[in-house]
């Protein structure tokens, strides 16, 4: 319980701030009831409006509606998931939700019902500096897990499935995810903490012990 509760708001603090920050992306890959899956990208509107003016510069929009359709042709472009090593997804024709925060969200076919692994790459705002996208996979029964995709793993990951979580895979080696690396830096602090608490108990209990005596 503790732990979701610290992914939780860590994750919500992550979509929070980058509402206004255009290097920072979030991409939710959520199962929903019956295998139905639901991806979501989201972002400042500012990384959309960068992107589309780069990759589109020959024919800009002149109306919201064809940059919606720009955006979702643009993520179609630059996205890949693939399960169990070489099962291909499809998605939906998708939905643009426009705001400070924008969101594009599609539904997703073909994800298998047992999953052995995942791989999952999104360039869509790898033209923006230093940009970074939260890599974040909800499904029932899982722990839920927290990643990242950047310049340095060129925007992509490979996951296999442990018991109850995705584990990132790094060359031929498993990698302790950010989200259990979070976890044990709160669990040490609470222990550190315990430990002042505890402390300054006894010193107080000396020091009233001491003065009684001297009272006396």
């Amino acid at each position: 319980m503790f732990k979701k509760i610290v992914l939780f708001i860590f994750l919500l603090a992550s979509i929070t701030a980058k509402a206004h920050q255009p290097e920072v992306s979030t991409t939710m890959l959520v199962e929903k009831e019956n295998n139905v899956w639901i991806l979501q990208i989201s972002a400042s509107l500012t990384a959309f409006q960068q992107e589309i003016k780069t990759h589109f510069y020959e024919t800009p929009y002149k109306t919201p509606e064809e940059f919606q359709l720009m955006v979702l042709q643009h993520v179609k472009n630059n996205l890949k998931i693939r399960f169990n090593k070489n099962q291909e997804i499809t998605l939906s024709a998708g939905v643009v939700k426009l705001g400070h925060e924008t969101k594009v969200v599609f539904e997703v076919f073909g994800v298998p019902s047992n999953i052995s692994s995942v791989y999952v790459k999104n360039t869509a705002f790898k033209d923006i500096y230093k940009n970074q996208s939260a890599l974040v996979l909800m499904k029932d029964g899982f722990n839920k897990e927290h990643f990242v995709l950047n310049k340095t793993n060129e925007h992509s990951l490979n996951l296999e499935v442990g018991e109850d979580k995705f584990i990132k895979i790094v060359g031929n080696k498993i990698d302790i995810s950010s989200s259990r690396i979070l976890i044990a830096v709160m669990g040490v602090l609470i222990v550190l903490s315990c430990g002042v608490l505890f402390l300054k108990k006894i010193n107080r209990y000396m020091f009233l012990r001491v003065r009684k005596d001297l009272e006396d």
